[in-house]
């Protein structure tokens, strides 16, 4: 049965041994350090007993199926980030390897505060990039799902917290739902919602199980069932991202004005034997105008196109030495007027030349790990003329107004001349435009492709903002 194994990462980039976390948790601390109580009601033995199952209300025999885990968030783990770490679950290591606990996606997910402290920020995201909406309590001390999790579901959890002396802690986990009991019906989940984006916005279909690499005709007949239309008309395809996530892109983007609706014809379709598909809500969109804004970090000069026309050019300074700017096509993926950045969540240490605590305004992300379009009133002597920033692209206050105002979800943002890393197509935001189609159409059964090209895993991220 898939389960519900709880996966911590307490530094960025890397996964601690178990032994090391055993120690950790059970003797004395060596830096700032909160205790999380993470909380999940298990698929077998769920009884409510007549009250909400909670960290703080859990009584023996009251909640038979509440599994209470202790997890240590340190200030190692601000901006950690899990990759295939071994499978272990705190106090409970050696036993962990031998059972996994099933989650019931019904019911609640809650991370509380066994000592002093505060929680300041808890993100919960599924493996196609989802987020998970919740509520921190009154005083910050807990932290509970408002929406339902997602049975047969992989996620993704960040918790930020400052310990009793105000320092910023963190830690992210991981932990998977059960599938339903009688398998279900498998169906699809589209995205984006209804509403308007840029040429750029990508098509996502995440199923409510996964279908294996090796199973074409079931695969074939998905992608069949799964309809993309357009007006104007436009070739386009599915790219298996990976077993439960497709994306579909066009050849190239979206026109401007362009209206597009997607539909699943899942409905009773044979996917294997006894495996059908169920009923999917359908979706359609609009594509505004056409927004393309192209970053050369050679001539430190940001130029914006509508339709083509060139509607400013933008003064703005990159990454600099050791903090280049991912190089590649990015789209938008939501704006925020007003982001804390600190250097401390990207592994910058406090009282370092390079540590920073900074609020910013008008910042524009456009990847998962904190990349942005940012105002930067600290460096508008630089800007314009030298790379001086932690990775983002900072111009200034007026001119980050304006771009935050221009542009929407979807819209293209592009780096040249960076230095920097290539922007990964599926695992920090939607790069899938930096894949060539010829390489698009292999990740497509109907293509004759069988699944993702590069057959390697996803490659890490940094979760939290730079500047």
């Amino acid at each position: 049965m898939t389960g519900a194994m709880l996966v911590v990462a307490a530094a960025p980039g890397r996964a601690p041994d178990a032994d090391t976390t055993e120690r950790t948790l059970a003797g004395p601390q060596r830096e700032a350090a909160v205790t999380l109580l993470v909380g999940r009601v298990l698929e077998e033995g769920h009884e409510a007993g007549g009250g909400r199952c909670a960290v703080r209300m859990f009584r023996p025999g009251l909640c038979s199926g509440w599994q209470e885990q202790r997890v240590l968030a340190t200030a190692r783990g601000m901006g950690s980030v899990l990759k295939e770490p071994a499978l272990y679950e705190g106090y409970a290591a050696r036993a962990a390897r031998e059972q996994v606990l099933p989650t019931d996606a019904g019911g609640p997910l809650e991370i509380a505060l066994a000592d002093s402290g505060r929680l300041t920020d808890v993100t919960v995201q599924d493996g196609h990039g989802r987020r998970l909406a919740g509520e921190l309590g009154p005083h910050s001390e807990r932290w509970l799902n408002t929406e339902p999790l997602r049975a047969g579901e992989t996620y993704t959890v960040q918790v930020g917290a400052q310990d009793a002396d105000g320092t910023p802690v963190g830690v992210t986990m991981a932990f998977r739902t059960a599938p339903p009991a009688d398998g279900g019906r498998l169906t699809a989940e589209f995205g984006p919602g209804p509403g308007t984006y840029g040429a750029g916005e990508i098509v996502t279909a995440s199923l409510s199980r996964p279908v294996p690499a090796d199973d074409l005709p079931a695969r074939a007949r998905l992608e069949q069932a799964l309809q993309v239309t357009s007006e104007p008309h436009v070739e386009g395809a599915w790219h298996w991202v990976d077993d439960s996530t497709l994306h579909y892109r066009p050849r190239t983007y979206w026109p401007a004005h362009t209206v597009v609706r997607v539909r699943s014809g899942l409905d009773g379709v044979e996917l294997g034997d006894h495996d059908y598909g169920g009923p999917s809500d359908d979706v359609q969109f609009t594509i505004a105008d056409r927004i393309e804004a192209v970053t050369d970090s050679a001539t430190h000069r940001m130029t914006v196109r509508r339709n083509g026309r060139i509607i400013r050019t933008i003064p703005v300074t990159t990454g600099k030495a050791g903090f280049r700017t991912r190089s590649g096509i990015k789209v938008v993926l939501r704006k925020e007027p007003k982001v804390r950045m600190r250097g401390d969540t990207v592994g910058i240490q406090r009282g370092t030349k390079e540590f920073y605590d900074l609020p910013v305004l008008y910042a524009t992300r456009v990847t998962w790990s904190g990349e942005y379009i940012h105002a930067a009133p600290w460096s508008v002597e630089a800007q314009g003329e030298e790379n001086v920033s932690h990775g983002c692209t900072g111009m200034s206050t007026e001119d980050a107004a304006w771009f935050f105002d221009t542009v929407r979800e979807g819209d293209i943002v592009e780096v040249v001349n960076s230095g920097g890393a290539k922007m990964a197509p599926f695992d920090n935001g939607f790069g899938d435009w930096n894949m060539d189609w010829r390489t698009w159409l292999a990740g497509s059964a109907l293509a004759g492709g069988a699944g993702d090209p590069h057959g390697s895993p996803l490659s890490p991220s940094r979760l939290h903002p730079t500047t």
